[in-house]
């Protein structure tokens, strides 16, 4: 678990060097994300995070936060009583640097394959620490993009990647559809150079892209169409219209998003 929570802990630091130095006023700009400013961005990633501490360290609390959520009497924004509308967003990050510490620090010594519980099914440790950074890294560009920043790209990108591959049953499910049998094959071009495959060699569906530009799509930041992403076989190309790499209700990618 060290080298997830490293990355996890280095994909943090690429966001702080995105939100250093912002007014106020910069901080309630609207991102790309329809809805949300940088402000509520950050808030939902730490309130994910409180959670994800609470779910290790103490899984009962979790299940009975989980049930009362499930019956609309909690939410996430209400965990701790904070007023959070009430705080500046150097207070906001002051507060979610404090709670990713704490989350990262509680993954530590648990084994890759210890089981987590959450609000849909139980993880693996691995798996869950993957999905947070897979989340921060997504939320990370909706502010990037709002200030024209350019977010680094590096060999992290491997986790989103992972996720993206193996989310692509799920992207059919979510949709209320019939996941195909038939595997895809995929081929990425890592930030460093290395080359990134999943799936048979002999496949007849493959995509061959830039692990970035995958990225980009899998997580809904840029539409398929409009990505540097080569796709041979009409279920490659079927798959990345509809790819979804996170959890929630079926979404697409808005048209025309710039940046990322």
């Amino acid at each position: 678990m060290r080298a997830i929570c490293d990355d996890l802990d280095a994909e943090t630091q690429a966001l702080s060097d995105v939100v250093a130095g912002l007014t106020e006023d910069e901080w309630r700009l609207p991102t790309p994300a329809a809805g949300w400013d940088t402000h509520e961005t950050i808030i939902h990633l730490g309130t994910a995070d409180v959670a994800a501490s609470m779910a290790v360290l103490d899984p009962d609390a979790f299940l009975a936060l989980k049930e009362d959520m499930l019956k609309g009497g909690e939410s996430l924004h209400s965990i701790g009583d904070v007023d959070f509308q009430a705080m500046s967003g150097q207070e906001v990050w002051a507060w979610f640097a404090s709670e990713r510490t704490r989350m990262t620090e509680a993954f530590r010594p648990l084994g890759p394959k210890d089981r987590i519980p959450w609000f849909g099914p139980d993880m693996s440790a691995l798996s869950f620490a993957t999905a947070r950074l897979m989340e921060t890294w997504s939320h990370s560009h909706d502010v990037a993009d709002t200030f024209g920043a350019q977010y680094p790209q590096s060999d992290r990108l491997r986790h989103v990647a992972h996720i993206g591959v193996t989310t692509r049953g799920w992207s059919y499910v979510n949709r209320g559809m019939e996941p195909p049998e038939t595997p895809v094959r995929v081929e990425l071009a890592s930030p460093s150079g290395e080359l990134w495959t999943w799936g048979p060699n002999d496949c007849e569906d493959v995509v061959i892209a830039d692990a970035y530009e995958f990225c980009l799509v899998v997580t809904q930041r840029r539409r398929a169409h409009e990505a540097e992403i080569e796709v041979r076989g009409d279920l490659a190309a079927e798959w990345m219209e509809l790819a979804q790499a996170f959890a929630g209700p079926a979404t697409d990618a808005p048209e025309g998003r710039v940046g990322g």
